[in-house]
């Protein structure tokens, strides 16, 4: 079996994607529910917004004009 992509992304490849996905921004949501015998005992509501602080700042300024 031949694989179409190599199965380890290099150092610059790396950088390369975190780098895009704090200029646009990430947003991650999620439920998590812990049940036992059928009985919810804990439900979580997760949220996650990842994003770089120049973009923040960026946009802040740019609404406030």
């Amino acid at each position: 079996m031949t694989a179409s992509a190599p199965a380890h992304v290099g150092l610059d490849g790396l950088v390369d994607v975190l780098d895009r996905v704090l200029d646009a921004g990430v947003a991650v949501s999620g439920d998590v529910v812990i049940a036992l015998a059928g009985v919810d005992l804990i439900q979580l509501d997760l949220r996650l917004l990842l994003t770089g602080v120049s973009t923040e700042t960026s946009a802040a300024l740019g609404a406030a004009t």
